[in-house]
C-alpha cells in the first residue's frame, strides 16, 4: 500500500508542467468546495495587492477560472474584455468549469520560503530592467478540472506576486482541452482602463495552444506587471528602445513587421492598454 501511494504521489508531481508552482494537498493548499459555479469564501490577503492603482486586502478564487476582489462570482459565461464593468477581474481561463465531476480548485499564499525565492527569480528574469524581491505570493490552481457536461480536463494557474510597490501576475498553462463553451483569458479593470486578452484564448477551438504560447519566451507562461505605477511606462520605453536599437534599417518592409511584433510583445509584457496596440496596426511605414 505504501508503494502504491508513493507511486501515485510521484505520478501527480510528474504530471504537472515544470512551470507550475507547488499546488495541491502536498503544498498545503486550501481546496474549494466541489460546487458548480462555486467560489472560495473571502480570502484575507497576508499582504496588500496593488492592481492598477487599487489596493486590495482580500480576494476570491472562483471555480469558473477567474479571480475577483470585492465579491465572489458565479458567472460561467465570461465577459468580453474590455467589458467596461464595475469590478477588477483576473481570468486564468474564465469559462464554464465544473469541479463536481472531476478536478480540484485550490489556493495558497506564501510570505516566506522557496516559493518566494522562485518568484523573485522568475520576475527578475521576465522583467530584467527591475531589481525585484518578492515578499508575498498567492497561487491559485485549477488542476484537471473539466468543462460543464464534458470529461475534458484543463489545468492552469494564476499567480499573484508582490514586493515593495511592485505587483505581477503569472499565468501558467498545462493541458488545455478544446471546448464549445465561451472562454477568455487575461484581465480587465474597472471601466476597462487597463485590459488584455491573451491571443487565441477567446476561441474554444484553439485554446489548447495556450500551453505553447507566451509573452516571455517560456512556453505556457504569460507574465504581466499590474501595479500601474509611474515606472511601468518607463520600463516599457526602456525595453522598447532596446528592441528598436537592434535594427539597422527600419525602412525595410520585413523589418517593419518584425519591429511591430516586438512592440506588441512589449505591450503585452507591461500590460499597457490595447488601444496603443490598435493604433500600431495602422502603421504602414517606419521612417528613420
Amino acid at each position: 500500500n505504501v508503494n502504491v501511494k508513493s507511486f501515485v504521489f510521484l505520478f501527480n508531481l510528474s504530471s504537472a508542467p515544470a512551470i507550475f508552482y507547488p499546488f495541491g494537498s502536498a503544498a498545503g493548499d486550501t481546496i474549494n468546495a466541489a460546487v458548480d459555479d462555486g467560489s472560495s469564501s473571502v480570502i484575507q490577503l497576508l499582504s496588500p495587492f496593488l492592481f492598477f492603482g487599487r489596493t486590495y486586502q482580500q480576494i476570491y478564487v472562483n471555480n469558473n477560472g477567474h479571480l475577483t476582489f470585492n465579491q465572489p462570482s458565479v458567472q460561467n459565461v465570461p465577459d468580453h474584455f474590455p467589458s467596461y464593468g464595475s469590478q477588477d477581474i483576473i481570468a486564468g481561463l474564465w469559462t464554464n468549469l465544473d469541479n463536481r465531476q472531476r478536478g480540484v480548485v485550490s489556493y495558497h499564499q506564501y510570505t516566506s520560503g522557496n516559493v518566494l525565492t522562485r518568484a523573485t527569480q522568475d520576475i527578475n528574469t521576465h522583467f530584467p530592467n527591475l531589481t525585484f524581491t518578492a515578499s508575498w505570493v498567492f497561487v491559485a490552481t485549477w488542476d484537471k478540472v473539466v468543462y460543464f457536461n464534458t470529461s475534458s480536463e484543463t489545468s492552469f494557474q494564476v499567480i499573484l506576486i508582490s514586493g515593495r510597490n511592485f505587483s505581477f501576475i503569472l499565468m501558467n498553462y498545462g493541458d488545455i482541452a478544446v471546448t464549445g463553451h465561451p472562454v477568455q483569458a487575461g484581465y480587465d479593470t474597472i471601466n476597462s482602463t487597463h485590459y488584455f486578452v491573451i491571443p487565441g484564448s477567446n476561441n474554444g477551438s484553439s485554446i489548447s495552444n495556450l500551453r505553447n504560447s507566451s509573452n516571455v519566451n517560456v512556453p505556457g507562461r504569460w507574465a504581466f506587471r499590474v501595479d500601474g505605477g509611474s515606472n511601468s511606462n518607463k520600463e516599457y520605453i526602456t525595453g522598447l528602445q532596446a528592441k528598436l536599437s537592434s535594427f539597422s534599417d527600419l525602412t525595410d518592409t520585413g523589418n517593419i513587421q518584425t519591429v511591430l511584433q516586438q512592440i506588441k510583445q512589449e505591450l503585452v509584457k507591461y500590460g499597457l492598454p490595447n488601444s496603443i496596440e490598435l493604433k500600431l496596426r495602422k502603421v504602414q511605414r517606419i521612417k528613420p
